[in-house]
């Protein structure tokens, strides 16, 4: 997409990944971002970059390298979102490729995501870009 850029998420695109992350459902303050940014940002193994559309963020993405003893170092997806007026337009499929290229300078095998199992417009555009399903499973969380 001609005019598009995607670099490293700073401070300044706090408010900007927080409101994205709304379009997902998920609640995120300018403040709680910005603090996560600046925290992630220090983390040679965490990445965020943005996707700059006529000095405008329409997307970002969370990368971060999975150490496992089960498998060699993965690229993790941690989150996707390209603002909902602007999807179909290769946003998406750009930042994938950031995360492609950031996984093979860190090092790692593979890229790997999670999805929601509602997002069947998410799954088509993975597959779309060589993804396969790995597999089906449920997720726990317990508050600490």
């Amino acid at each position: 997409m001609d005019g598009l850029v995607i670099r490293l998420a700073t401070l300044e695109d706090a408010a900007a990944v927080a409101g994205l992350a709304v379009q997902l459902g998920y609640v995120v303050s300018q403040n709680e971002a910005a603090a996560r940014l600046a925290e992630l940002s220090r983390r040679a193994d965490h990445a965020v970059y943005v996707a700059v559309l006529e000095n405008e963020v329409v997307g970002w993405i969370h990368l971060y390298v999975d150490y496992s003893l089960m498998d060699d170092p993965l690229a993790m997806v941690g989150g996707l979102v390209v603002d909902a007026g602007h999807r179909g337009r290769g946003i998406g499929r750009q930042l994938m490729a950031q995360a492609e290229t950031w996984g093979r300078v860190q090092g790692c095998a593979a890229v790997y995501l999670k999805t929601n199992v509602i997002r069947q417009a998410a799954h088509a555009f993975y597959e779309s870009l060589g993804y396969c399903k790995v597999k089906t499973q449920y997720a726990y969380r317990k508050a600490l």
